[in-house]
């Protein structure tokens, strides 16, 4: 984002009135997102009329606490960056099935055990970069419209007895034909719009037939809260039903941190008018505040949540990316909760209505996912890796595969493509890791007096490697300069090398405890920092020697990746 377009900063404060004009723009475009999840998760599981109100109360709650939270940073909980934060549909294909097979309860101790998920991998992120990869966030996304599908087409046919056989085609076909129209022809502000106005054009419709439920509106009062008998508890009986169904919501919390990774850094690069290296620190911040969002949503007994991608696509459109909007949509929220004639307005639209919505959002969450795999570069491997992996997924789901043998614990396992694929390009993905040519590691003191000890290492890699006299004098070069860079940004630590071969290239790793400065952002500006006289060398010598450098800092850890070529 240019100087000219970003109007505030992260870190400055718009006057009250503009953050609550545009909070009320931020929570406005996400309330409905934030309300159907709920609304689908109960009328398709069988839930009560209680439940409903309670599960839709409970969402805008957690949404507002969730959305505050990663706005100002409690600890190392937040992002500090505006993150809308509401009910997600990816959970939805394994919260139906647990609503249906053991009801509430169980679901809600398995939305609060897998949560825990998430502080594991805010607190370990840089040991486990590895092991949850682009791959496995990828292709568990392009299996969620699979794995929907079917409750989609359910949704589909949800209208009243009495309803005209005409009145689920006809008012789906209206939402759909609306929002695909509205974001393939325009741009901003009407694309930002095209879900919200789709669901009132197919409301409308909806109307007409008599199935959009204007009772429901009548009869909500204006201020209030849902009975508190509609909390479900808790069910710890932890029985083979909830270990059928854990990995699922395993599978599906790692994919929700892998969304949550990517909008925290796209809001870090549309916050700031010069760019600047993302702060992983930051990063560990939101998925933390994912934990706390989805844990607080576990022990209220409602569909978990996650970050918005349209947090970014506002802040660009109206050039307001101050954290303080954040905080005031969190208010907006909270405050919307105790409003539940506004909240019947969206729970009353028709169900065909709401499966066109999902239709239109878990599409582009499968596309999504294919943009992951693509990013991260699909060779032989990983091509024949996320091929099986999906394929396996959709015959799993679709029980096309042996179901004479799926059946018992098993079946229940792999009854839900996501969990199948997920599970398999996992397991593929470890078995190639485990079998490849295992990388050269080091571990020293971060001093001068280990320079000679990295050298070394070094040169036997280049030896057994056989890259050539010059590779091996860039290397070296590249091991020095990255030590000195390391030890002028941080006090001593303990130092981790890894060396990988890739091709004609050669991969560094350096791994150290935290310090304070960024080499991507002091590399950007070389020329001109006013830095001391001997960073600024090694820097500059860095720069010319290695084709790329990556900086991630971590609360606990940084990590530079130079590429040599």
């Amino acid at each position: 984002m240019s100087d000219e377009t970003l109007r505030f900063e992260a870190d400055e404060r718009p006057p009250l009135h503009l953050s609550i004009g545009i909070a009320a723009q931020f929570a406005t475009l996400a309330i409905t997102s934030v309300l159907l999840p709920p609304v689908v998760l109960v009328t398709l599981g069988g839930g009560s009329e209680a439940y409903l109100g309670w599960a839709v109360f409970a969402a805008v709650v957690v949404s507002g606490i969730a959305t505050i939270v990663q706005s100002v940073r409690v600890g190392r909980i937040g992002a500090g960056y505006i993150l809308v934060m509401g009910s997600t549909p990816a959970y939805l294909p394994v919260c139906i099935s647990t609503l249906e097979a053991s009801g509430p309860a169980l679901l809600a101790t398995l939305i609060i055990i897998s949560s825990l998920v998430q502080f594991v991998l805010g607190w370990k992120m840089a040991a486990l970069r590895r092991v949850f990869t682009p791959t496995v966030a990828g292709t568990v996304l392009m299996l969620i419209p699979v794995s929907l599908a079917p409750l989609i087409l359910r949704k589909m046919t949800d209208v009243p007895e009495f309803a005209d056989p005409a009145a689920g085609p006809v008012t789906a076909g209206a939402a759909l034909l609306t929002i695909v129209f509205l974001a393939l022809r325009f741009d901003g502000t009407l694309r930002l719009w095209s879900l919200g106005i789709g669901l009132m054009v197919g409301s409308l419709v909806g109307h007409y037939f008599g199935i959009y439920d204007v009772e429901r509106i009548v009869a909500a009062s204006w201020v209030g809260y849902p009975d508190p008998g509609g909390w479900p508890g808790l069910d710890f009986g932890l029985g083979s039903t909830f270990w059928a169904l854990l990995p699922g919501f395993v599978m599906v919390t790692l994919v929700g941190a892998m969304d949550t990774l990517g909008d925290s850094i796209a809001i870090q690069r549309a916050s700031w008018r010069k760019p600047r290296a993302i702060d992983f620190r930051a990063v560990q911040g939101a998925i933390n505040a994912d934990g706390l969002g989805n844990l607080l949503s576990g022990l209220t007994g409602t569909v978990p949540n996650t970050t918005y991608g349209s947090s970014i696509a506002i802040a660009e459109l109206t050039g307001v990316a101050a954290r303080r909007v954040g905080v005031w949509v969190g208010v907006i929220f909270v405050s919307l909760a105790f409003l539940p004639k506004l909240l019947a307005v969206v729970v009353a639209i028709p169900g065909p209505v709401a499966a066109a919505y999902l239709a239109m959002v878990v599409a582009l969450l499968g596309m999504f996912g294919v943009k992951v795999l693509v990013a991260e570069g699909l060779d032989y491997r990983k091509n024949l890796i996320v091929g099986i992996s999906f394929w396996l997924g959709l015959a799993c789901q679709f029980d096309m595969l042996f179901p004479e043998y799926m059946t018992g614990f098993v079946g229940e396992v792999l009854g839900n493509g996501m969990t199948a694929g997920g599970l398999t390009v996992m397991l593929l993905s470890t078995m190639l890791d485990l079998t490849s040519p295992r990388p050269r590691r080091l571990h020293v003191p971060l001093s001068d007096e280990s320079l000679a000890a990295v050298d070394a290492f070094l040169v036997r890699f280049a030896a057994d490697t056989k890259i050539g006299e010059e590779m091996t004098h860039r290397l070296r070069a590249v091991g020095e300069e990255t030590v000195h860079s390391l030890m002028h940004i941080g006090a001593e630590r303990r130092l981790l090398v890894v060396a990988r071969a890739d091709g004609k290239a050669v991969e560094l790793e350096f791994v150290a405890s935290a310090g304070e400065s960024n080499l991507e952002d002091l590399l950007a500006v070389i020329d001109v920092a006013d830095l001391p006289h001997e960073s600024a060398a090694s820097l500059r010598l860095l720069k010319h020697y290695a084709s790329s450098v990556g900086h991630r800092q971590y609360h606990d850890t940084d990590v530079v990746t130079v590429r040599v070529e």
